[in-house]
């Protein structure tokens, strides 16, 4: 099976496959000799009979997608068959070894017996076979067009839960179109099987009235004897070719029948009807009683019943023995095993919840225009893009507890935000150059807690036209998800992530991570690392630049808070990049060398790390001043950062993050070479 010459005769099968079909058509136009029309008569009955026990072990229609194009081409070949035959019969009155054995042995040389059983396979093979297999599939084709819908909505939702990857998507995806157009093609197909039928009877039809004249107008032979000699060529081509176009017609009727499984047909086959002990157990006593009738014989009738009572019966004890195994075993645990698996069901907390109201569920529902669920698919992708990391599956589901059009956001099942829209409005937000005002209901957008209107749907083109921005209630849930999930994002790398993220790296830069994990530093630590640059919205996407960072200082100190320093110089072009301007001008509020030297003297030094232990009426005092100057940057239309040494940045992060979360606070040294800094204000003592 596995020989060389087998092997390399397989690399060759495309242009086989041409090869046959360019001899499919030469045989239509060029006469064969009878030897050669006998190998290919025995070729073809082989195939079909091949073809039949293949479909009979497919697990699914599927895996012979080929078969509709297979159709045609055993088709195609079975008519050039006929018409070499024809052809011999008509020229020479002789169509070779195999079709006289069909016509003389099979027959036993009667031509009423040959033309009976043609005619009969004619009809089992038009009537029921094909008949029966171009209607399943015909059903078969439209079912799965309709289903298609659903199907996508349902790989889409499994993608937006994380349930599935992109690539599994894309080949589920793919199995879905292939299985609809290979439905549409059997459809197609099943009708070349009828047209064999057809053009089989015209032809035998052909043979046998062309060959009588013929044979008695050319070659001078007896009418009675003509019509024998011919008949029985005739009939002996008729039944060698419908054989195996019968057993075409059984396998496109298995395949087109074949439910999906996991096993062959006739292991279901088995596996399903050995399930119904009662009905070898009835169907045998009801024959066995056919056995009392008076008239009919007995033996057949108490042999088969009886051997069907047994099988019933072996079938019953067995049953019965396997049913009381595992009830003594459930017996035995059932104490244990139940209160444990209550339990253990009511353990996994969703690190990531979305709870609507149920005026809500439209939006998640496809059928109805609902593209929630695909836009939570964008956001994981976002974040993935902005923050260098996977978030975990958003779960989203209805809860009773809440207002019909209100929202919660949780986080490891604590709830972190909740929001409110408004049926039939759209949210207008002031960019800061709207003109006029808009008759609506004040609110403030959830998000960013701008001010905010909300009007109606009908008001959205005149809200535009005033300059306002104009969102719907579903884009104002998206962007709320999307800005809680980069607020936790800390919360939500776990270790579990980070590994996966440093085995990612590990393709395409294994030394970085061989050397520093995990002799210099533990999983944990860059885990703790990581978090600690998530928190302040730096993204960890060159996760090679960081751990080389912290792998160069980890010789020096293990600490994650200064280890999260290290890392955020070798990220500092990274960093101050979104508030650097086009000229390369970095606009900043600095700290008096007094008050910076103040700061420092604060830290302290304590077992778990460094804090900064200020006199409360002085930070109060310095965090009210940076407000200000903040607030009146902003008035002049910048977006300033706080900068300050690398000693004290991120203890005035921490000072400051309360009262002013989106203030950037950087330190010197992450000031990328190039970049000038302009100071538009000092925090002075």
């Amino acid at each position: 099976m596995n020989s060389p010459a087998l092997r390399k005769l397989l690399r060759h099968t495309d242009l086989l496959a041409a090869l046959g079909v360019v001899l499919i058509v030469s045989m239509l136009v060029i006469p064969l000799p009878s030897a050669l029309l006998d190998l290919f008569i025995t070729l073809n009955i082989s195939a079909g009979l091949a073809i039949v026990v293949a479909t009979m072990y497919l697990k699914k229609a599927l895996d012979f997608s080929s078969f509709p194009s297979l159709l045609l081409l055993t088709t195609m070949f079975r008519l050039a068959i006929n018409v070499s035959v024809t052809r011999l019969i008509l020229t020479t009155g002789d169509a070779g070894s195999v079709v006289k054995a069909f016509g003389q042995f099979v027959v036993g040389g009667n031509v009423i017996v040959g033309l009976v059983i043609f005619l009969i396979l004619i009809v089992i093979q038009f009537v029921v076979v094909t008949n029966g297999a171009g209607r399943v599939a015909e059903v078969g084709a439209r079912f799965t067009l309709d289903a298609m819908p659903g199907k996508q909505m349902a790989i889409d939702a499994d993608l937006n839960a994380g349930l599935i990857t992109d690539e599994q998507a894309r080949e589920r995806r793919a199995e879905i179109a292939a299985e609809a157009d290979f439905y549409g093609a059997m459809d197609g197909a099943s009708k070349f099987v009828r047209g064999d039928a057809m053009a089989a009877v015209l032809i035998t039809m052909i043979n046998l009235v062309g060959g009588i004249v013929i044979g008695v107008m050319q070659q001078h032979m007896p009418f009675g004897e003509a019509t024998k000699h011919f008949s029985l060529l005739t009939i002996g081509d008729g039944l060698a070719a419908q054989i195996p176009a019968l057993l075409i017609s059984v396998a496109t009727g298995i395949l087109v029948t074949r439910a999906t499984s996991d096993k062959d047909l006739g292991t279901d086959i088995a596996n399903q009807i050995t399930n119904q002990r009662k009905a070898p157990l009835v169907a045998g006593a009801v024959i066995c009683c056919f056995a009392l009738v008076p008239g009919l014989p007995k033996l057949p009738f108490v042999v088969i019943g009886g051997l069907f009572f047994a099988v019933g019966w072996m079938l019953r004890k067995q049953a019965l023995e396997q049913e009381r195994a595992p009830a003594t075993h459930d017996a035995d645990s059932s104490v244990v095993a139940a209160p444990r698996d209550a339990a253990l069901e009511a353990l996994p907390i969703d690190p990531l919840e979305l709870a609507i109201g149920f005026g809500l569920v439209r939006l998640v529902d496809q059928s109805t225009g609902g593209t929630l669920l695909s836009r939570v698919s964008v956001i994981r992708r976002q974040i993935a893009t902005e923050l260098g990391m996977v978030i975990p599956p958003v779960r989203i589901h209805d809860e009773l507890g809440l207002d019909s059009h209100e929202y919660v956001l949780k986080v490891r099942g604590s709830e972190v935000a909740r929001g409110r829209i408004m049926a039939g409005h759209q949210l207008a937000m002031d960019p800061g150059d709207a003109v006029g005002q808009l008759n609506g209901v004040p609110t403030t957008e959830p998000a960013f807690g701008l001010p905010a209107t909300w009007v109606n749907d009908a008001q959205r083109a005149e809200a535009e036209a005033l300059g306002f921005t104009v969102v719907d209630g579903e884009s104002v849930i998206v962007t709320h998800l999307t800005e809680t999930i980069r607020a936790h994002a800390d919360e939500l790398l776990t270790r579990q992530d980070v590994k996966g993220l440093l085995d990612q790296l590990k393709e395409s830069n294994a030394a970085v991570v061989e050397e520093v994990v995990p002799d210099m530093l533990t999983l944990g630590e860059i885990q703790r690392v990581l978090q600690s640059l998530l928190s302040e919205g730096v993204s960890i996407r060159d996760l090679g630049t960081i751990v080389e960072a912290i792998g160069d200082k980890a010789r020096l100190t293990r600490d994650p808070a200064l280890l999260a320093e290290y890392a955020r110089q070798a990220l500092g072009r990274t960093i101050t990049a979104p508030h650097v301007d086009a000229e390369q001008r970095l606009r900043a509020i600095a700290l008096d060398p007094m008050i910076e030297q103040e700061v420092a003297q604060a830290i302290t030094q304590t077992a778990d790390g460094e804090y900064l232990a200020m006199e409360p009426s002085r930070a109060q005092a310095l965090v009210a001043a940076l407000r200000t100057q903040v607030e009146q940057a902003v008035a002049r239309g910048s977006r300033p950062v706080l900068l300050c040494s690398a000693r004290v940045r991120r203890h005035l992060r921490r000072l400051v993050e309360q009262a002013i979360p989106h203030l950037a606070v950087c330190s010197y040294n992450e000031i990328a070479p190039g970049i000038s800094v302009e100071t538009i204000g000092v925090i002075e003592a």
